[in-house]
């Protein structure tokens, strides 16, 4: 079998045509494009529509606040029937802390865990329950009042019980 002159020429192009062709070359491979050709750990993470933006409603709402307590310190300034966790008594916060401790000795079924002078408070367990009795000075004497672990007043039975009988034996308002 004879090959022409033309056809011994064209069968290494051919060859070399097929073998770049087979072989992968990018001119000829049709693949994922962007994102999708990146690595599992490398591609963009993708979130449901409801997820993007965080939800906004009431962000702007004031807060309203209960009527006697004084800004920022949460301490009532006149005696008020919504708040049950603190009174006020009168005499220097020193001169009170002295005498709220006499008066929590007293108190039956009370123990008291310790007690800081310098941060006026009292770590109490009364009936079960744990919480701060703390006594801050005021513009109009000093504030006694029941503080839950979490700094938020407490208005539970226990601290309103307690709160109602230091207010009796101190004679607060």
């Amino acid at each position: 079998m004879r090959f022409s002159r033309a056809s011994r020429l064209a069968l290494p192009v051919v060859l070399a045509m097929s073998i770049v062709g087979l072989s992968g070359c990018k001119w000829f491979h049709k693949g994922p494009k962007g994102d999708y050709a990146l690595a599992e750990q490398e591609r963009p993470l993708e979130v449901p529509p409801d997820l993007n933006v965080p939800s906004t409603a009431g962000a702007m709402q004031v807060p309203t606040v209960a009527t006697g307590a004084a800004a920022g310190a949460g301490q009532q300034s006149g005696p008020s029937s919504v708040n049950t966790s603190g009174f006020n008594v009168a005499g220097t916060r020193e001169e009170v802390f002295t005498r709220v401790g006499q008066a929590l000795g007293t108190v039956d079924g009370l123990t008291i865990a310790s007690s800081a002078q310098l941060l006026g408070s009292y770590d109490v367990s009364y009936q079960g329950q744990s919480f701060l009795v703390r006594v801050s000075p005021t513009a109009s004497g000093t504030y006694v009042s029941a503080v839950d672990p979490r700094g938020v007043p407490a208005n539970g039975p226990e601290a309103t019980r307690l709160m109602a009988e230091l207010k009796n034996k101190l004679g607060g308002t």
